[in-house]
Parts: structure tokens; C-alpha cells; sequence
């Protein structure tokens, strides 16, 4: 079960001038040192502020989950400044760190190469051995990492988070169940006056998709071998990018 205690929300007043939003990354750390690679040259060439938005799921599934956070723990160069969101597999990932078991439902959905990439390729019975290992091989930095990962950051006309969130509810009440695990087909239509855009990850789509005031970056990344990111101006322009 997820935590009770319900994870940071960031807000901001102001936007920056460009903002990177990054989608489901699952392990996939060549895809993800390309594209951020293909977006500092961009940003290189813009005037202004700059943020990179990361929308959760870093670990599970894809090879090397480790090196995305140890990736993701390091300081971005130049002058952009970078965001990460907690995910529904951070949070699963979490839970299994607090209770681990080798029938856990993490295994079932990536944990198994999360755990490879720490360099554990068994787990043991024993629960004793298996905390051991644990404690052994996964730095206490991700793991403070994964556990201070806010659910949401929102800026003026903008609304990021991993999965989507729940129409109807101002953004400060809302639960992590929902912003990290909700799917499309549980969200109904937003209201006219809903303001802001919602760009998420979380459920996998062919391309980058703009439906229902949401915008979707989750291209399957650890599946299709391609990680995209939007660019989005103060202006509201919005442009793909991709690593393949």
C-alpha cells in the first residue's frame, strides 16, 4: 500500500521561459543522456529561464535503473535547473524497500531489473538476507532520493505530474493515488474553466498525444526505444523531441 504521508507539491507564481518536460525514462540511461544531450543544445541557443521537468518513472523495466538516478542526483550544467516527479514505480519501488519480500508486487513490474542493476541478481528467502543485501547494494542516496520526490509541480497555465490528476479537485488537495497512478479513462472531460494543461507520463501512447486538456509524453520508452520530451515556451508553443 502507498504511504500515508503524502509527498511535496511545487508552486510557482511565475513560469520560466522554456520548460522540458521529460517522459517515462524506465531504465532506458543511453535514452535519456541523448535527449538531455539534444536538450542542451537547445536551450544553449535560448535567451531566458530554463527548467527540465522529469515526470516519474526512472527505475523498473529498462536495464540500468541505478545509473538514471545516479544520473538524475547530479547537478545540471549551465543554466538550466531541473525538476524531478515522483512516479508510481518510485513509490512502488519505495515500498518494497520498507517491506521487502519476494512476492512483493514490484518484482512483477520491473523490480527485477531495478534490482539487477544494483547488482542483485537473486533475492533470498531469508528476509534478514534479503534486508541485507538491500542495504548493501542500494545507496542511501537514491533511496532519499526516490523518498523526497515531489507529485506534482505546477506553474501558471501548467500542471506536471506523472499520471494525471483528478478534475474537480484543487491541485493542492490532491492524493498521490492519484497523481501517480491514475489513467486517462479515470479522468472525465475538464470543465471549461479548467485553466491549465496537465502534462503526464504514466501511460504509454505512440507519440507524444494532446487530448482532453492533457498532454501525454510516455512513448514506451523501455519498449519502443524512444524517450520523448516537449518544449513548451512562455508563449505556449510546444514542440517534440525525441531520443531514439
Amino acid at each position: 500500500m502507498p504511504p500515508t504521508e503524502m509527498r511535496r507539491k511545487l508552486f510557482s507564481h511565475d513560469k520560466p521561459d522554456i520548460i522540458y518536460a521529460i517522459g517515462d525514462v524506465h531504465g532506458c540511461f543511453d535514452l535519456l543522456q541523448a535527449l538531455q544531450q539534444k536538450i542542451l543544445a537547445d536551450a544553449a541557443q535560448q535567451h531566458g529561464s530554463k527548467w527540465i521537468v522529469m515526470l516519474g518513472d526512472y527505475v523498473d523495466r529498462g536495464p540500468k535503473s541505478s545509473a538514471v538516478i545516479d544520473e538524475l542526483l547530479k547537478p545540471m550544467t549551465g543554466d538550466i535547473e531541473r525538476f524531478c516527479l515522483a512516479g508510481n514505480h518510485e513509490e512502488s519501488m519505495l515500498d518494497f524497500l520498507n517491506n521487502p519480500r519476494r512476492d512483493h508486487l514490484w518484482l512483477e513490474f520491473g523490480g527485477v531489473e531495478t534490482l539487477r542493476s544494483y547488482g542483485i541478481s537473486e533475492i533470498p528467502a531469508d528476509m534478514a538476507q534479503l534486508r541485507a543485501l538491500l542495504q548493501q547494494h542500494i545507496p542511501t542516496s537514491h533511496i532519499s532520493f526516490i523518498s523526497s520526490l515531489p507529485s506534482l509541480l505546477a506553474v501558471p497555465g501548467y500542471c506536471f505530474v506523472h499520471a494525471g490528476v483528478l478534475n474537480g479537485v484543487p491541485l493542492q488537495r490532491q492524493q498521490d493515488k492519484h497523481l501517480l497512478w491514475i489513467r486517462p479513462k479515470e479522468q472525465t472531460v475538464p470543465a471549461a474553466d479548467n485553466l491549465f494543461l496537465t502534462v503526464h507520463g504514466h501511460t504509454p501512447v505512440r507519440s507524444v498525444a494532446l487530448a482532453d486538456n492533457r498532454l501525454n509524453v510516455d512513448t514506451g520508452a523501455f519498449m519502443t526505444r524512444r524517450l520523448s520530451a516537449v518544449k513548451i515556451t512562455r508563449g505556449g508553443d510546444v514542440t517534440v523531441m525525441h531520443a531514439e
